[in-house]
């Protein structure tokens, strides 16, 4: 099976550069120009290496969403900074070559070659997560990707590239997995820990939201037993602030 790699840039000699030698080393390749959509593609599918343009907006909030990924779906994280660009941001948002723009062919061929060791092939046949959908959590004036764990009529867990902010009811959004159809509530913040990780309960569900995720959890033979168990937190986890209001 192939190596596949997901390019995030508006640079075009850059993208022209790496298309070029990827197409040397045989890689398949993936290209989108903002971090909105990389977020989207990275839960959707496998991708061997990601390679990140950080002079493009949220660049740091992909990178993070890409370590966030189960040890056999985690890609390589290739950042692409040029003299402007912060480069500690780029290594506290976990990733693991840099390089250097405008890139030159000798460097970026050694840097992918190292990092092909620790690159995993698309695994096309493999199964996917049962639950690889992305939540989109409205906090104040911005919008948080995050990862949903599980889900439940009452609630469901998620993880967040960054610890939730002390908020109590946090609108949200999510597609429900194999479907098209949106599910749009408002969920208050029963727990949340350090690591990014919250359960949250459905405090407002519209009506036809309501009626999707509850064909959707009978389709796939949902235990009433695991409504609770969804909202746990694990080990260790905090309380919210705002529950002590």
């Amino acid at each position: 099976m192939k190596l596949n790699a997901l390019l995030v840039s508006q640079d075009r000699p850059s993208l022209r550069a790496l298309g070029a030698l990827l197409d040397v080393l045989q890689f398949e390749q993936q290209t989108c120009h903002s971090s909105g959509e990389a977020v989207e593609l990275l839960v959707q599918g496998h991708h061997s290496a990601l390679v990140l343009d950080f002079d493009l907006p949220g660049a740091g909030q992909v990178a993070r969403m890409a370590r966030m990924a189960s040890p056999q779906r985690r890609p390589v994280v290739f950042a692409m900074v040029s003299a402007f660009t912060p480069v500690g941001g780029a290594f506290q948002s976990g990733v693991n070559f840099v390089l250097y723009k405008p890139l030159v062919y000798e460097q970026v061929a050694r840097s992918l070659r190292a990092g092909q060791g620790f690159m995993k092939p698309n695994p096309r046949h493999s199964p996917r997560h049962p639950l690889e959908a992305l939540v989109y959590l409205q906090l104040g004036v911005g919008t948080l990707p995050a990862i949903m764990l599980d889900l439940s009529e009452q609630g469901l867990a998620l993880q967040a590239p960054q610890p939730l902010p002390p908020v109590q009811n946090v609108p949200l959004r999510f597609v429900l997995p194999g479907t098209s159809h949106l599910v749009e509530a408002t969920g208050k913040v029963i727990w949340a820990d350090d690591d990014g990780r919250a359960g949250m309960f459905f405090s407002r569900l519209t009506a036809a939201s309501r009626h999707h995720l509850k064909n959707w959890l009978t389709k796939r033979g949902a235990k009433t037993k695991n409504a609770v168990r969804v909202l746990l937190p694990p080990q260790r986890a905090r309380r919210s602030p705002q529950t002590s209001h």
